[in-house]
């Protein structure tokens, strides 16, 4: 059994780092949202995983998108300059992002992630009506951090919502983009959004922080999927014990759906992924964009009942 390990130690760690950088597209079929929406999350950019980042963007310009929603933790939280985020302006399309937790140097290790999933349940109302994440705004967040992020974003293309909605026309459809602070880090306060009939989408990143808001979708990361997800794990995930990745849309609340995102907690400055692989989101793709996948995507069908 010792030598089988020792043999077999070396080649899964190189299957699982292969995985951490082998991307997928998944495609969301959704009633009344806009052609060729991308949604990418987790880029956590540090010297380590920049070529990577910059094939995921690669690949995301290659799908020739309408928009690019992006769902936060653009840092590690270590960082003393943001330099690297120069990587964005090789986007090729209008960009609009949140912040996650790392952003705010909150809930960066294993302890204290534990800890902000636990005070999130104790302490946190997330319900529609009467949302109320300050108590996990402790002092601990860093906001002059977030801040200057924040500036660096913009200034390479990124428009960061902070607690604000934006209507734009995509396709020639209007679409309503509700972006929301970190909920780990006590921020998000849900803005007033004006009724409408047009498509209306909650940009979140951590899902435990989501309500269920009068939307037709809210889109998630921070969790990478579970980055792991062996069998067991993946039932679990499947019958919606617990909420890692994919879409959540029972009961008649709003559908959601949590992204694996793009790129990975590292061991030892190694991505490592096992049956989780990285994920760049589509929806509802233009006949180009479908001769573009040529069948390679994974395609979930959104929709909400009543």
């Amino acid at each position: 059994m010792a030598l089988f390990m020792l043999v077999m130690l070396p080649s899964m760690t190189g299957y699982m780092a292969w995985e951490a950088r082998a991307v997928e597209v998944t495609v969301l079929e959704i009633d009344g949202a806009p052609e060729g929406v991308v949604f990418i999350t987790d880029p956590h950019i540090q010297d380590s995983n920049i070529d990577h980042v910059r094939k995921v963007i690669g690949e995301v310009n290659r799908l020739n998108p309408s928009l690019v929603l992006i769902g936060g933790d653009f840092v590690t939280g270590h960082e003393s300059d943001f330099s690297s985020q120069t990587v964005w302006r090789s986007l090729n399309a209008p960009a609009y992002a949140v912040l996650g937790n790392h952003d705010y140097g909150v809930g960066i290790d294993g302890p204290t992630g534990v800890e902000r999933l636990l005070a999130t349940r104790a302490y946190a109302a997330v319900t529609a009506d009467g949302y109320d994440v300050s108590g996990l705004n402790d002092g601990s967040a860093d906001v002059a951090f977030a801040d200057a992020l924040e500036k660096a974003l913009e200034e390479n293309g990124v428009n960061v919502l902070r607690n604000e909605h934006v209507r734009v026309s995509v396709g020639g459809k209007e679409m309503v983009i509700v972006g929301l602070d970190d909920g780990w880090a006590g921020m998000t306060n849900p803005p007033d959004v004006p009724a409408t009939d047009a498509f209306t989408l909650y940009l979140i990143h951590e899902p435990s922080c989501r309500a269920d808001w009068d939307a037709d979708l809210i889109l998630a990361g921070h969790t990478h999927g579970g980055q792991f997800l062996p069998p067991i794990v993946k039932q679990l995930n499947d019958f919606g014990i617990v909420e890692l990745a994919g879409l959540f849309a029972r009961d008649g609340k709003t559908p959601a759906y949590i992204s694996r995102g793009m790129c990975s907690a590292s061991f030892a400055g190694v991505d490592l992924r096992f049956n989780c692989r990285p994920e760049i989101v589509l929806i509802n793709p233009t006949e180009e964009q479908l001769r573009t996948l040529n069948g390679s995507a994974n395609t979930v069908r959104v929709t909400r009942t009543a």
